[in-house]
């Protein structure tokens, strides 16, 4: 139980997400517009928390790696939980995406 709250926070097994990005991993950074617009990771896909259950077709590929992000792991827990309560395969939760930027590189 606790290592699977763990794991929906990001604090399970180290996960490359650079290796990830490489392999076209895309990243959804889920914090609002107003957000976003004030610094984000470089060619990732804003959809807000709020609204992903009704943009989910805005995420095509069901077994394309998915990084998601926010401003403090907490949102991008939520999305990552529902990604993977609608058949997303491999669902990652970046964190903060400004921490999640230097692991990136």
């Amino acid at each position: 139980m606790i290592q699977t709250i763990k794991n929906m926070l990001g604090f399970g097994p180290k996960v490359d997400y650079a290796g990830l990005v490489k392999r076209g991993a895309v990243i959804l950074d889920v914090r609002s517009k107003s957000e976003y617009a004030a610094g984000h990771i470089k060619g990732s896909i804003n959809i807000s928390v709020d609204t992903l259950n009704i943009n989910l077709s805005k995420l095509k590929d069901k077994n394309k790696p998915i990084i998601t992000c926010c401003a403090s792991g907490m949102r991008s827990a939520s999305a990552k939980s529902i990604l993977g309560s609608n058949g997303y395969t491999q669902v990652y939760n970046g964190g903060a995406w400004s921490s999640l930027q230097s692991k990136i590189r």
